[in-house]
Order: structure tokens, then sequence, then C-alpha cells
């Protein structure tokens, strides 16, 4: 159970960066107004949301294979842990009650917290994923 377990939280961290990297390599206008409105404008150049968008789908197909999981996993971490710590506000007050202006909150933000922990998880539990392709290769053929 627990290898099934882990392969699902792979595979859905990593749809997660992949969906997130082809949005950007598709529509980088999109990103820039993400960037804009979330983020201070911090990487709102096209040309960076192109880059960070093939960036995203490169490391979301890796984890979701579970191919070079020693750099793939933690550079997902980067990512969705801290997307998640950018965006504080809208998880400590995903209703809008304390921290932010009536009708800022984004409540939509708030599985961003579980998708961090998710991540997390899959770097703790590393050595039990057993169906990863990594795992598959060191085995070789028998």
């Amino acid at each position: 159970m627990k290898a099934f377990s882990l392969l699902f939280l792979r595979i859905s961290t990593g749809l997660l960066l992949v969906i997130w990297g082809f949005v950007r390599v598709m529509a980088p206008d999109k990103g820039v107004g993400l960037s804009h409105k979330y983020y201070e404008g911090v990487g709102a150049a096209s040309s960076i949301q192109l880059l960070w968008g093939v960036l995203l789908l490169i490391v979301g197909t890796l984890c979701i294979f579970g191919l070079f999981r020693r750099v793939s996993y933690p550079a997902q971490a980067v990512v969705l842990v801290g997307g998640a710590a950018a965006i504080w506000k809208y998880l400590l007050d995903p209703l809008g009650l304390y921290l932010m202006a009536p009708g800022t909150n984004q409540i939509l933000f708030f599985p961003s917290l579980g998708m961090a922990a998710a991540t997390i998880v899959l770097i703790a539990f590393r050595d039990d994923d057993r169906l990863s392709l990594d795992r598959w290769m060191a085995r070789g053929p028998k």
C-alpha cells in the first residue's frame, strides 16, 4: 500500500508542475499576470516565464516517473514549498478574515499547503518508493 501511495503522490505533485509548466510555455502572459498579482512581479518577464515553464515541465516529468529522485524531489520541493511560502497569507487566512482586505482572499490556494506537504513526504520516504523508474533501473534486467 505504501508503494502505491507514494506513486500516487509522485504522479499528483508532478502533474501539478507539468500543468503549470505547460501553461507558462503555451501562454507566458498568464504567468506574467500571476507574477504581478501574487509574487510582487518577481520573474514577470515573458522569457523568464517561458524558461520557468520548461523547468517545471522537466522537473514534473522526472517526478512522475521517479527518475533522478535525489535531485528531482528536492527541486520539486523548492517549487512547491517555495510557492506555498510566497502565498503564506492566503494559507494562514484562506477565508480572508484577518490578514487581507475584504475580497482579496483566494480559497483555491489552500491546497498548495497539501502539495507542499506531499513533496516533503516524497523526500522522507524516497527509499520506500519501490515503483519508481530509478529503483527499477538500479535492479537491472533479470
